[in-house]
């Protein structure tokens, strides 16, 4: 039975004329391989959710075609099967090898299908409190989902920043393998990590005036 959310990727224009068709709605791409057999197991998982998640976009990029090539180095693919999913241009989760329980619970997860959070209607000061917990373990997810991640406005073929533009750049012209963020689309993330970014320049400042202090001691 053919299943309309689950497209196979035959080129780089291909991938993004469908990612980009609807920005609010959650993509898995599904980096495969003819050759290797737990790919032919983890194809058989996607298909099942392609049907059971008729809202879920599936994006089928075959490896080794030459075609995929822009694509699977852009997403920093180093082995198969290895699924990634997005909301619109942002990376919600990455997941290495044939771990179709992973897949199946983070598909849920991001779709508004996973459990709800323990004691959410026990008033306004808690669900603030455990939405806090919940963005921290958040961006420490996002922060270990490869060795370097940026976070940035847009993405890496389309910055929408002049700082995110000149961070894409270096990092292509060092051979650096990175997965990015966008934070234009998540605000909660945003200002989380702005006041990150704030805490850490604050304590930067701190440090080389106290080293100052000690050199003319």
């Amino acid at each position: 039975m053919s299943v309309s959310n689950i497209h196979n990727v035959n080129s780089p224009e291909h991938f993004r004329e469908l990612l980009s068709a609807d920005l609010q709605r959650v993509s898995l791409i599904n980096f495969w391989a003819s050759w290797v057999n737990p790919c032919i197991q983890m194809n058989k998982v996607v298909a099942e959710l392609a049907e059971k998640h008729p809202e879920l976009l599936v994006l089928q990029v075959e490896a080794e075609v030459e075609e995929n090539a822009d694509i699977v180095e852009s997403f920093g693919v180093e082995a198969v099967p290895l699924i990634i999913l997005l909301r619109g241009h942002t990376q919600l989760g990455r997941i290495s090898g044939a771990d179709a329980q992973a897949v199946v619970k983070s598909v849920d997860t991001h779709l508004g299908k996973g459990a709800p959070l323990v004691g959410s209607s026990n008033g306004n000061a808690e669900k603030k409190e455990e939405s806090n917990e919940g963005l921290e373990e958040r961006m420490l997810g996002i922060m270990k989902q490869s060795h370097v991640v940026l976070f940035m406005k847009g993405n890496p073929q389309t910055p929408r920043c002049g700082f995110s533009r000149q961070a894409v750049d270096l990092l292509h012209e060092r051979n650096v393998k990175f997965t990015h963020f966008d934070i234009l689309q998540d605000e909660d993330v945003r200002q989380d990590y702005n006041m990150y970014s704030t805490n850490m320049g604050k304590k930067s400042v701190i440090d080389r005036e106290d080293k100052s202090k000690e050199e003319t001691s």
